[in-house]
């Protein structure tokens, strides 16, 4: 028989030390019988090592001390890449270009204050060079980002060259865009294809895909663009033999596979289905799909907020389920027949799996992430409610989970409310630590997929064009105050949470709405102002699409701004933020802070020293994770079973009642 202990009193196993040893995604790449992975370790603590798979042994390919990360658009992706034997990787400090394999060697001068950066290589062994993406951050404006070529013997002394492009009559090549992407060679290796993009889109609203032909002398000539337009995005160029190119196209409102012929431009729909294929371009080089050596192709759709991976037939137009159905896929290549992907479980750890087209058999190649106790993981629950409008929200459902303790009869649990960030990103239900460590202490969780979110179509996301801060807050409050009227929470104890984009969510949540307790911001943004005078090229226009262009719509900005609306706050508020955040800058938290402590509201602000837009240090995810289980007891009044140090919670006066 169970113990019963009020919720958010159970002991759990799982403890905020343990959230520190989860691994960073190991982004699988394949080069014949190798599979390569980034992985990290407790005794280098945030050191990402490149790592080879081969057969039934591992060896680190990365120099000690070299940690695999690119900070192209901040986000990264993209870091390393493998060919025949090459190894090409990006070095986290310097942002310099190294190529391992052998004796390590740069490609690239170094710039002392890693002001230019590279990501998305395609190394091309032909040729005896590499392409890729560099982001030059030298000169007084934005960073210049451009398609490059370097020598793979390391003799490139201006961090690599500029191809000259040549655009086929009609294609206007004046202007640069100001986005490229994932560089992509022919199998023959005399085409490239690639995505680019202009400000003010994102890649998601109007990204195209670009082919060209490669000349001699290494440059580009009759270049086009095949696939995407404005509100019709094409991504993940994937060739399946010389002259066809798979890509993912947005046309129909639901991003679906096509292959087109480059020779003549026709194209073909692969699967034109009411369901969503692919990732948004948030990281470089995700890759949701890849092609087999016989010319089909696997890639990822969205089936009710789970990933689906799908065997495309090009030559009998058929589309069938192959393998588990997954949290999330991602990083699919090919090797030795069979499609290696990331695997993201519901119920377990992620893997790292080689998949077989022909009999959907998998085996597993590498494990990571962490483990929960037997009887402490929550399963997700999908679940729809009437969110804005009354148009239909979605999310995951956690609810408390432990072998040995259940919560009294009379007592509903208290509910945190997860908002993802992006704002145009998704949560997947696969299994998270930091979502055990709640349910496993008695607390439900609702992850929210609110309108905007990517994986459910264009019109979906689209939600949340010009209604950022309305449609995505209501949709969160909504989803809550659904589990109160159903009984399956306590209507009293209602908190919400995010970071970046969801902290904005979550501060909005609290100051134009009184449905929340609580609420935890991490680095979120409560002046959108700042936020479109104050950000990092990439995200530089976004605000434009999801709220208005800058200044004309000023007006809009502060109406939507959590900092502004002060008076409509009544519920305490605990602020996480890093010093280095170069995405929401620490000020932006400050202000907030001061604004709550001068209205006399219960607030506690802490910083991190050194972290920017996420927490990397280990003592640092502890303190934050502690803070949140310290905040939230004082607030709920509850005594946390374990013994934490705790957060000082400045005009706190008494706990909800």
């Amino acid at each position: 028989m169970k113990k019963v202990l009020p919720h958010g009193e159970w002991p759990s196993p799982i403890t905020a030390e343990t959230l520190t040893r989860a691994s960073c995604a190991p982004v699988p790449r394949t080069d014949g019988g190798d599979c390569y992975v980034l992985r990290t370790s407790p005794d280098t603590g945030s050191i990402v090592h490149l790592t080879r798979l081969r057969g039934n042994t591992t060896e680190d390919i990365s120099p000690d001390g070299f940690s695999v990360i690119s900070r192209v658009h901040e986000y990264g992706g993209g870091e390393y890449a493998v060919r025949d034997g090459i190894v090409l990787a990006v070095e986290r400090t310097t942002q310099r270009l190294w190529r391992l394999d052998n004796h390590p060697y740069p490609l690239a001068p170094q710039d002392k204050e890693a002001r230019v950066r590279y990501a998305a290589m395609e190394i091309d062994p032909d040729r005896q060079i590499a392409w890729a993406v560099r982001e030059d951050h030298r000169g007084d404006g934005e960073p210049v980002n451009t398609l490059i070529r370097l020598r793979l013997d390391g003799q490139n002394p201006g961090h690599g060259t500029v191809p000259t492009l040549t655009c086929r009559p009609g294609h206007d090549s004046s202007t640069a865009p100001d986005f490229v992407i994932d560089p992509t060679l022919s199998p023959d290796g005399t085409h490239l294809a690639w995505v680019q993009w202009t400000h003010p889109h994102m890649p998601w609203d109007a990204a195209q895909v670009w082919v060209a032909r490669i000349d001699d002398d290494g440059d580009l000539v009759d270049a086009r663009p095949v696939a995407g337009q404005e509100n019709a995005a094409a991504t993940e160029p994937v060739w399946t033999d010389d002259t066809h190119l798979a890509v993912l196209d947005e046309r129909t409102g639901w991003t679906n596979p096509y292959l087109i012929d480059i020779t003549t431009g026709h194209d073909l729909p692969l699967h034109p289905v009411a369901e969503e294929y692919g990732l948004q371009a948030w990281v470089l080089r995700e890759k949701a799909m890849t092609a087999l050596p016989d010319g089909r192709l696997v890639a990822v759709r969205w089936i009710d907020g789970f990933a689906q991976p799908t065997l495309l037939d090009p030559a009998e137009l058929t589309a069938a389920d192959l393998g588990p159905r997954l949290a999330l896929a991602d990083h699919l290549s090919v090797g030795d027949g069979r499609v290696v992907m990331r695997a993201v479980h519901p119920d377990r750890p992620g893997e790292v799996i080689a998949l077989d087209p022909d009999t959907g058999r998998t085996e597993t190649l590498w494990t990571y992430g962490q483990d929960v106790p037997d009887g402490y993981a929550p399963r997700p629950r999908p679940v729809h409610w009437a969110g804005h409008d009354g148009e239909t929200a979605h999310g995951f459902l956690y609810l408390p989970t432990h072998p040995e303790v259940r919560g009294p009869d009379e007592e509903k649990p208290p509910l945190m409310v997860i908002s993802h960030g992006g704002p145009t990103s998704s949560a997947i239900g696969g299994l998270d630590v930091a979502k055990a460590y709640l349910t496993s202490r008695g607390i439900a969780v609702l992850d929210v997929n609110y309108g905007g979110s990517t994986g459910y179509g264009r019109a979906y996301r689209e939600r949340l064009t010009g209604r950022w801060g309305v449609v995505d807050v209501v949709d969160c409050v909504e989803g809550a105050r659904h589990l109160a009227d159903t009984a399956v929470v306590d209507g009293r104890r209602l908190a919400i949470r995010g970071g970046s984009a969801g902290g904005y969510c979550t501060l909005s949540a609290l100051t134009f709405h009184d449905v929340f307790t609580a609420g935890v911001s991490f680095f979120g943004v409560s002046d959108l102002a700042s936020l479109a005078a104050d950000t990092h090229k990439f995200e530089s226009r976004y605000t434009y699409r999801l709220v208005g262009p800058w200044p004309e719509a000023e007006a809009t900005y502060v109406e939507r701004s959590p900092i502004h609306h002060l008076d409509g706050l009544s519920c305490p508020l605990l602020l996480l933020q890093g010093t280095e955040d170069k995405v929401v800058p620490p000020a932006q938290a400050r202000l907030m802070a001061d604004a709550v402590r001068a209205k006399g509201l219960p607030v506690a602000l802490i910083e991190f020293e050194g972290e920017g837009h996420g927490f990397r240090e280990p003592a640092h995810v502890v303190r934050a994770q502690e803070a949140e289980t310290s905040f939230l007891a004082q607030v709920w009044g509850y005594t946390p079973a374990e013994d934490i140090e705790p957060v000082m919670i400045e005009n706190l006066t008494q706990a909800v009642p």
